[in-house]
């Protein structure tokens, strides 16, 4: 389909940005991602997420290049996935956006 080969157009880098990792879910599988490779199911318990949600999250992020998802042609399948080298582009971003949340949420405690 046409529409399928346009590219987005964003107001600025930082929506595109966003647009890639944002939401409730893709930082947690990132954050889980960024260290190791991790089974669905294995990935599925640590990010406590349902199976729907965390295919769908996955599926977006293996689309635009940021997670690899490894089939390996066994019985029963095992498929794994890790971070792709563009994905470990992400690692000081999150890092920088885990410092600034951590500071953000010790400010807006009571002291």
């Amino acid at each position: 389909m046409i529409e399928e080969n346009l590219k987005k157009v964003y107001s600025c880098a930082i929506a595109a940005s966003v647009d890639i990792v944002g939401g409730k879910w893709k930082t947690s599988i990132l954050l889980h991602l960024r260290d190791r490779t991790m089974r669905f199911g294995e990935l599925q318990r640590g990010v406590d997420i349902s199976q729907k949600v965390l295919t769908q999250q996955l599926k977006e992020l293996e689309k635009d290049g940021i997670v690899r998802r490894q089939v390996y042609a066994e019985v029963p399948p095992r498929v794994e996935y890790s971070l792709s080298a563009y994905g470990q582009t992400l690692q000081p971003v999150l890092d920088a956006l885990y410092t600034w949340g951590r500071q953000h949420y010790m400010r807006s405690q009571p002291s």
